[in-house]
């Protein structure tokens, strides 16, 4: 086998990418502080000091709603390269693909409403 230029630009690529990858690795546990103890070890809340049991603190609605805002906008963004491309197509099936896709996510969303997934639990003390 006959080493090329191209041999030579992929190795390079390569390297490239491993130090591209690693570089900040390797500079973050040469940087970072070796301190421990003391505030280094409570939770952050904001900049203050937390109050109560800081690792619950937060209940699990936080989450739902937060899956749920991560599924439908990456579901959006696959709106963003089909109207870029929707000017030059023919015919009237992208426009029923698009009316199909956007039914589904609309049914989802009547879904988890009559599910009751986006009211607020009021807590009671």
């Amino acid at each position: 086998m006959v080493f090329s230029w191209l041999h030579l630009a992929i190795i390079l690529f390569l390297v490239g990418g491993l130090l591209f990858a690693g570089g900040p690795l390797v500079l973050a546990y040469l940087v970072s502080p070796r301190a421990s103890g003391g505030d280094m070890g409570m939770p952050y809340e904001c900049g203050m000091r937390p109050q109560g049991g800081a690792w619950t603190s937060f209940g699990i609605n936080y989450y739902v709603y937060a899956l749920l805002f991560l599924a439908f906008d990456v579901d959006v963004l696959y709106l963003f390269p089909v109207a870029s491309v929707y000017r030059v197509t023919e015919g009237w099936m992208p426009f029923f693909e698009m009316v199909i896709f956007i039914t589904v996510l609309a049914l989802a969303i009547l879904y988890f409403w009559a599910k009751g997934v986006f009211t607020w639990p009021r807590k009671i003390s």
